[in-house]
């Protein structure tokens, strides 16, 4: 019971401190909106980014579970954890929670008459996180083992979080960094967890697919 208490906890707080770039760009796509349609443009970008990140997260721990492909996936994740610290050293969050602001007044950003609709707006930011879902995806579906229950209702929880509070949480993170370190030795954690199994493991380690096609 513990356990799936800490993995639920490390699923939401690693998809809480990956969302800065998506709230970025759902921020600055919103901005550009007439004012009446801001709101909206958050909100539903919001749930866009999350559900994709769910359907993906689905796929990625099915494949984790061929052999081999836990290695590669301990290996991006590594390369994840090199982002965020990256993110974490250019005040992502800040910028991000700026933006967000920004979207939220509506005598800020553009304010003239509409130049874009709402769907073409979700256009922009569902191709954008399409993009960019690949470090989230990884990390939950690391952490999730397998246990797609487990991940549904982590990131269904994340998705709430992110779409009602998304400015306060961008805020949260931006007054107490910590959160995002954390985030990060979490992450760490989970990919040197997850390139050890990627060896080692009896099931879908690298070594025991080698000893099973002869070549160990």
């Amino acid at each position: 019971m513990l356990e799936h208490i800490v993995d639920l906890g490390s699923i939401i707080i690693a998809d809480i401190v990956l969302s800065g770039d998506n709230a970025l760009i759902i921020g600055m796509a919103a901005a550009g909106l007439a004012p009446e349609l801001r709101k909206k443009a958050i909100l539903y970008g919001m749930v866009v980014a999350a559900v994709l990140r769910v359907v993906f997260a689905v796929i990625a721990t099915k494949l984790l579970g061929i052999p081999g492909l836990l290695l590669v996936g301990a290996l991006l994740l590594y390369w994840v954890c090199w982002t965020l610290y990256r993110e974490i050293k250019a005040h992502t969050d800040e910028h991000a929670a700026e933006v967000l602001a920004r979207a939220d007044d509506p005598d800020a950003g553009y304010t003239g008459a509409p130049r874009r609709t709402l769907g073409q707006a979700l256009v922009s930011i569902t191709i954008a996180d399409v993009s960019m879902s690949l470090d989230n995806v990884l990390a939950v579906a690391a952490i999730a083992d397998g246990d797609t229950n487990k991940l549904i209702f982590g990131l269904g929880l994340a998705i709430v979080l992110m779409a009602f509070a998304a400015t306060m949480i961008m805020k949260l993170l931006t007054r107490y960094p910590w959160i995002s370190w954390l985030g990060l030795v979490v992450l760490i954690y989970v990919a040197t967890e997850m390139l050890y199994r990627g060896i080692f493991d009896e099931t879908n380690g690298i070594l025991a697919f080698m000893r099973a096609s002869g070549m160990g």
